[in-house]
């Protein structure tokens, strides 16, 4: 398998704002790491008070899958969310852009041999996790280890679009857009290990509502149909920024899988899923209305 050749930048004197604002975010990529720990932490308060409506979706979500909480845990809960999705912006860029020799240096993978058996065996890996904040950081430093492809959501704004794809292929195999179903295939059929988050509410796809923290969350179903089509083995992936470490954590294929029951399947990710929520809940993407959809037509959010 040939590795995926980087995209031709995009030239328009229209675009000029949108390199601009690219040529901005490559440069915050390189600064310093405590620095931009302390910027990203800045960044989440603000979001926190500028951003109401995403405010009021994390705050709902956490009320519906952690109602174990009481109000202030949970309101504390929030604020180190916006803290940690603040700093995950600096997390992208420096992954995308910058260098990552810092993290390289503390980083603690367990399970790696679980992806060497599958390797050995020939059969392709599909690796599934969530919406962290710290996912393509930790992407990137598994790929010090393993070959590594992953699918994506393409970005509205073409130059953008083109400096996040051409980041990621600094040290991912290749990168499939969620529409390009059958290169995806076509890679896992080969043994490749292809990184996927079907975590979130994706209109238009085929999804079941599967339980996630209980309550029926509209999912799609394409982890059954990956591996129904390919073989491939399903391996939850877990990671998360632990003070100054990264520690990530490769667990064991889920099995049985896939089976005739695509809810039952959908479930079982999910519930790996939500198990990786519960070990590092305020590094979780909670802004997303991930309950928007509901079985009865109605919505949780105001």
């Amino acid at each position: 398998m040939a590795d995926q050749p980087p995209p031709r930048p995009p030239f328009s004197p229209r675009l000029w704002p949108q390199w601009l604002g690219v040529g901005l975010m490559m440069a915050a990529a390189r600064l310093p790491w405590p620095l931009q720990r302390r910027l990203g932490a800045a960044i989440g308060w603000l979001a926190l008070r500028l951003l109401p409506d995403r405010r009021e979706a994390a705050r709902t979500n956490l009320a519906l899958c952690l109602p174990e909480l009481d109000d202030d845990a949970r309101e504390a809960l929030l604020r180190a969310n916006f803290r940690d999705v603040g700093i995950g912006l600096f997390e992208f860029a420096r992954a995308w852009w910058g260098e990552v020799a810092p993290m390289r240096a503390t980083a603690h993978i367990e399970g790696l041999e679980i992806l060497q058996q599958l390797r050995a065996e020939g059969r392709g890996i599909l690796l599934v996790s969530g919406h962290f904040m710290t996912l393509e950081l930790c992407g990137r430093l598994l790929c010090d280890h393993v070959p590594l492809a992953g699918m994506y959501r393409p970005h509205r704004g073409v130059v953008l679009e083109w400096a996040v794809l051409r980041g990621r292929l600094r040290y991912a195999r290749a990168m499939f857009a969620n529409r390009d179903t059958r290169g995806a295939l076509r890679y896992l059929k080969h043994g490749g290990i292809l990184w996927y988050a079907p975590d979130q509410d994706m209109r238009g796809k085929d999804t079941v509502f599967a339980p996630f923290f209980g309550i029926p969350a509209a999912t799609i179903t394409a982890t059954h149909q990956f591996a129904r089509l390919t073989g491939c083995a399903v391996v939850p992936f877990f990671h998360r920024r632990e003070g100054d470490r990264y520690l990530l954590r490769i667990g064991a294929p889920l099995a049985p899988f896939p089976t005739n029951d695509v809810l039952a399947d959908t479930t079982a990710v999910n519930a790996a899923i939500e198990a990786m929520v519960r070990q590092a809940p305020s590094q979780y993407l909670w802004l997303h209305r991930r309950f928007k959809r509901q079985p009865d037509g109605a919505s949780r959010y105001r």
